[in-house]
């Protein structure tokens, strides 16, 4: 027993020693592996970077002109002249009605004012011989005048069968078909002016102040995936809607190719202004309940700086108070630091 109990405690005694062996080669750096030294840390540059402040939206698009195409006067069709889809210009004939009793009228109407303009010319020559009397020539003037205004009504009535398009755009669908009987309000097919598209959103009040004509913005549509489109503030609404607290905006969108069409659902990224701003990686911060920290590096010692969080943009966070630009900050192995302790940086600790 005594032997077994020499033999134990010299057995203890040599792992005492081999312990405080390797605790002192930790101590004095002299591991290879670094087993009791100071963390190893990755850093980063605060870094003055420039910004923009982007308030996103959700619009919807406008024809810049949009009109449903339909008849003057009750008649029926004698020709229709477009097709679904068309492209058509300001004043091309779209469809046609019966005319046939306005064309009789316009024959007769022209006939009227013809003899009408005949009796005048008659009466002048003998006004001009002082054969008649001037009453005469009068009357036989204001007949012409009555002839030449019955005959204009006429030709306008004629052209009341001709429905064209007001202006230039593309067509909707067809509603109608020749010998169909149309009535005033009767729709006959849609045209909506789409070379420029009006876009129109609403932003919350509080930016009001930032928005006006002519400022610039970019718009997606999910029915383009990895494209956007340049876009310009029209307007901006005259009245807040007291329910929301949002103001309305319409911006315009040159739309050279058709793609864009009334009734899309688009998003809108509008910058309203841009700055310079000291920004840090987002690996690098440290939240404790409302409070911000990171752990800034200076001669291989760690220092807990206590920061004034801004916003957040592409894996970068804004500090508006607590550091400045230049200064290392711990972007991995925060968890490892503690605040006034040594670190060694990963790059400097590779070059050693």
């Amino acid at each position: 027993m005594r032997r077994f109990g020499v033999r134990g405690a010299i057995c203890w005694a040599l792992i005492l020693l081999i312990i405080a062996g390797c605790g002192d080669d930790g101590a004095a750096g002299s591991s290879p592996r670094g087993f009791g030294g100071p963390p190893l840390v990755v850093t980063g540059t605060a870094t003055v970077r420039a910004i923009a402040d982007i308030v996103e939206a959700v619009g919807t698009t406008q024809a810049n002109e949009s009109v449903t195409i339909t008849a003057k006067v009750t008649d029926s069709i004698r020709q229709v002249r477009f097709e679904d889809g068309d492209f058509v210009h300001e004043g091309d004939v779209l469809v046609e009605l019966t005319n046939e009793e306005q064309t009789a009228l316009l024959q007769e109407a022209q006939a009227s004012k013809q003899d009408a303009q005949t009796q005048y010319d008659r009466l002048k020559n003998l006004l001009d011989q002082q054969s008649i009397p001037v009453s005469d020539v009068d009357e036989a003037q204001a007949r012409l005048s009555g002839a030449r205004a019955r005959y204009q009504a006429i030709i306008a009535r004629l052209d009341d069968r001709l429905i064209r398009a007001p202006f230039t755009g593309l067509l909707g669908f067809r509603e109608v078909s020749a010998g169909t009987l149309i009535t005033p309000g009767t729709p006959i097919t849609t045209l909506d002016d789409i070379s420029v598209i009006k876009l129109d959103f609403a932003l919350p009040e509080v930016y009001l102040g930032a928005v006006h004509a002519g400022l610039g913005l970019t718009a997606a549509s999910a029915a383009f995936p990895g494209r956007s489109f340049d876009a310009s503030v029209r307007t901006v609404g005259s009245r807040v809607n007291p329910v929301t607290r949002a103001v309305p905006v319409r911006a315009l969108i040159d739309n050279p190719d058709a793609l864009l069409r009334p009734g899309m659902l688009m998003t809108v990224k509008l910058t309203t202004a841009s700055r310079d701003a000291l920004m840090v990686p987002e690996t690098a911060l440290l939240q404790r309940g409302m409070e911000t920290f990171v752990y800034t590096v200076a001669d291989g010692q760690a220092t807990m700086s206590m920061i004034e969080l801004g916003i957040r943009r592409d894996g970068w966070a804004e500090a508006l108070s607590g550091l400045t630009a230049g200064q290392q900050v711990i972007t991995e192995g925060v968890m490892k630091v503690r605040s006034g302790g040594p670190v060694r940086i990963a790059g400097a600790a590779a070059a050693e």
